[in-house]
């Protein structure tokens, strides 16, 4: 492999990738007009051109020494990757190379229904496959421990690879051609591997094992790397993130030979990010690579350690502008830390963002109600290409730099000592934080006979997540109270519409226990962070999820307390409508610290705690207006967990401590629920049963009960809500349906202790839909209590038989 040779001590600046989707979300608008046949395929690829050319030019101006390229997606980058490897799941193969139709089929399905057309449902997940001969689309997942997702690879035996899509070439080249000095990206050949699945059973019971294809993969990556060099490329970035994971031996030891088999005249910066490399320290320093990059944003104590091992003729690239949060970066403290580091390397030192920036806001500037101080903490993705290149300017000596450094970082050192960002009253309450608050104050068996007796519930009862259909007329209001066109009282009052439909059509359906359906609620998480003293919202602060699908997590900008209280008139309005009991509805703390932007200054079990006595108020209130229910959703306990699984018992700890905090003050008869959303629980069983709730509804209807598999296994005690149908697809499921699923789930957990609910809550449904699916919902429940509840023999035999 060529080495680095540089004829100036110049520090290069470059980031990993940037945001695709536009400041003003353009590419999401034009994806979705495109899926609606609204404009033509040329028309998309222009604003995705158009982004294109603006992000380099952002790049190139803010004196980055290199643009990235190869970093647009228009799903994700992981199923970019795959077309180009053309490696495309033979269910959305067209028998010949992939092209853009291609790629959204794969990540958003297709239905008969559509033919060979562009036209794509919304289904994913391959449990929904083979309906009416359309095709299902690919699994997504997770991306590490982010809150951006990908379709997931599927590979089988025979799999071949081949270089069969042009986008990263053809972006590489209208790069080069508008002037900019280009460093393509490219997941790495192991980890687009790893980050896959077998999809063929039999296969992998005959000894199939996804890294056999590695030699294969790599023969098409070598391609590539041919295809850039030709290009004029010099150096590539190639990921490789599960470098940062405690691989299995057999992972770790394929890096060796696949980047001795990656020989080229490109040079190679093998980019790690997430977490620290020191587990795979002595075989990456034996790579055929070029340098190295690591996030020492995630993992600062790293540096000492990687500085030391990696060979002296090797490019450093140092993350150290934090590419997964909005924070001003403390430029001062790191030029200090750095400079050491650049007076033994020289210009083998480069300075970058940690990560791609696609997990950052754009742009601050359009920021408009935010205040100056609060402004003057923040740097989003635009920002932080000027905080990369300054720091690289201070290194080189730049006195202008070096004072500007620390002019910048000023804010973020005053905002430590600040008494409205570190409250007194708050850190006080923390300090008086003892294990006695983590408890309720009976045992689940006690707690069981005092509900029982108090609440007055049938077997099986009927229940939904929390949310009911957000229709256009609540978005509308909600959107004309908050551009000013509709007054609070007005707008009150089409809420308490909205609210008196909600309980009207479930009383009409005869579920057991109601809710209010949360129609103030624009998101389960905002929702709380707006009404919360110590978090900041932004106007423009999205964040791409995936595909057209994008965020706007609030920010916690200060210690969290709850200053008022926040559902209390909502949930006992709706109570005031039946005599069912009122189930109250809250957002976990776990959840709310992973969905939005934390502090850096403080940890994030802090922030959890914080948060969590604002709920543990919130509960206290609730029981006391009446709500014998209260649920305190925890949807994000298990994507929480950090990626080295040495780290996964202190996260759990305190994460549990947190949601046992929040439910503390509950009494015997107070009932609480929690809802976790799609969650292998098999890892973390222990933790969900230390929860401790009295009832957990989970989705279970995808993988039929499977799922349950774990709760009986390790003999969960308290009561279960398995999720009878998915909520994500706008199938209705027939009554016939949910008595077998309910059956099944009855013989892993005892029926006394089962509920009956949705998989996740109804807010993207229709109430055509809705009422429809719950009605069987209801349907079937009461079924299964006549078949359950009788005592005759031959009257029972005669019911099963009708429900066979």
């Amino acid at each position: 492999m060529t080495t680095s040779t540089h004829s100036t001590n110049k520090t290069i600046t470059h980031i990993l990738g940037y945001p695709r989707v536009g400041d003003k979300r353009e590419l999401k608008f034009a994806q979705e007009q495109y899926w609606k046949g609204q404009i033509n395929q040329a028309q998309l690829k222009q604003v995705g051109s158009d982004l294109r050319q603006r992000h380099w030019n952002d790049q190139s101006t803010s004196g980055l020494s290199y643009v990235a390229a190869g970093d647009f997606a228009w799903y994700d980058h992981v199923l970019s990757t795959s077309l180009l490897l053309g490696h495309v799941p033979a269910r959305h193969s067209n028998g010949g190379f992939p092209d853009l139709d291609t790629l959204f089929k794969v990540a958003r399905g297709q239905s008969a229904s559509e033919g060979d057309s562009c036209g794509c449902g919304s289904v994913h997940g391959s449990d929904h496959a083979g309906d009416n001969n359309g095709a299902a689309a690919g699994d997504m997942t997770k991306w590490f421990n982010t809150n951006y997702h990908y379709i997931v690879p599927e590979f089988s035996q025979e799999d071949s690879f081949q270089v069969s899509w042009p986008q990263l070439f053809e972006e590489v080249n209208q790069a080069i051609q508008a002037g900019h000095k280009v460093k393509p990206v490219l997941l790495g050949p192991l980890s687009y591997l790893y980050l896959g699945k077998e999809i063929n059973a039999e296969e992998v019971d005959n000894g199939f094992d996804r890294l056999s294809l590695l030699p294969r993969l790599l023969s098409a990556y070598q391609a590539i790397l041919s295809k850039l060099k030709s290009l004029g490329v010099e150096w590539v970035q190639i990921d490789e993130p599960i470098l940062s994971l405690e691989l299995e031996d057999k992972w770790s030891n394929a890096f060796k030979l696949a980047y001795q088999i990656l020989q080229s005249d490109v040079k190679i910066l093998l980019t790690t990010y997430f977490d620290s490399v020191e587990d795979n320290l002595a075989k990456i320093v034996e790579l055929n690579v070029d340098g190295l990059h690591i996030d020492l944003s995630a993992s600062p104590q790293q540096l000492e350690a990687v500085n030391a091992a990696i060979p002296q003729d090797w490019v450093l690239s140092v993350g150290v502008i934090n590419g997964r949060n909005v924070w001003r970066a403390d430029l001062q403290t790191w030029l200090e830390k750095l400079q050491p580091v650049k007076a033994q390397r020289g210009d083998k030192l480069w300075v970058a963002s940690s990560c791609s920036l696609l997990h950052s806001p754009i742009d601050l500037e359009l920021e408009t109600d935010l205040s100056e101080e609060v402004k003057s903490w923040f740097a989003f993705a635009k920002q932080k290409l000027n905080e990369v290149s300054l720091l690289g300017a201070a290194l080189d000596g730049n006195g202008h730099a070096i004072e500007a450094c620390a002019t910048y970082s000023q804010p973020i050192k005053d905002r430590l000592t600040a008494t409205h960002v570190n409250k007194p009253q708050v850190q006080q309450r923390l300090k008086g934080l003892t294990k006695a608050l983590t408890q309720r104050s009976a045992s689940y068996p006690e707690r069981a006979q005092h509900q029982a007796q108090v609440l007055g519930l049938p077997l099986l009862p009927t229940t939904t997540i929390g949310s009911f259909p957000q229709t256009a007329d609540i978005r509308q209001q909600r959107s004309a109270f908050r551009r000013g066109q509709l007054n609070a009282d007005d707008y009150q009052q089409a809420l308490k519409g909205h609210i008196q439909d909600a309980v009207k059509r479930q009383e009409a359906l005869d579920l057991d226990v109601l809710v209010h359906g949360e129609a103030e609620r624009n998101d389960m998480v905002e929702y709380f962070a707006e009404n919360l003293a110590g978090f900041q919202v932004t106007q423009f602060g999205w964040v791409q999820s995936y595909g057209s699908r994008c965020v706007k997590p609030a920010i916690v900008v200060a210690d969290i307390e709850r200053e008022k209280s926040i559902t209390v008139d909502w949930s006992v309005y709706a109570q005031s409508l039946t005599s069912k009991q009122m189930k109250g509805m809250l957002t976990g703390p776990v959840t709310i610290l992973c969905w939005t932007f934390p502090r850096e200054d403080i940890t994030r079990k802090q922030i959890a705690d914080q948060l969590a006595f604002a709920l543990r108020d919130e509960v206290e209130d609730l029981q006391r207006a009446g709500i014998n229910i209260i649920q305190i959703d925890e949807p994000a306990i298990r994507e929480g967990l950090p990626l080295k699984k040495r780290d996964h018992k202190a996260y759990l700890d305190w994460a549990v401590d947190a949601f046992k905090i929040s439910a503390s003050s509950a009494k015997p008869e107070t009932q609480i629920h929690t809802h976790m959303c799609y969650s292998e629980f098999n890892e973390i069983i222990d933790s969900v049963a230390a929860l401790d709730a009295d009832v957990i509804t989970i989705e279970t209807s995808r993988s039929n009960m499977a799922l349950l598999k774990a709760f009986e296994e390790f003999n969960y005690p308290n009561e279960i809500g398995p999720g009878v149908y998915d909520i994500h697809s706008p199938n209705i499921p027939s009554q016939q349906w949910i008595v077998s699923l309910l059956k099944t789930a009855a013989t892993k957990i005892p029926i006394e202790r089962l509920w009956v609910n949705p998989d996740c809550g109804l807010k993207t449904r229709n109430w055509t839909e809705t009422e429809a699916s719950l009605k069987n919902m209801v349907a079937a429940a009461k079924t299964l209590r006549q078949l359950y509840q009788v005592t005759d023999t031959v009257k029972a035999e005669e019911l099963e038989t009708e429900l066979s």
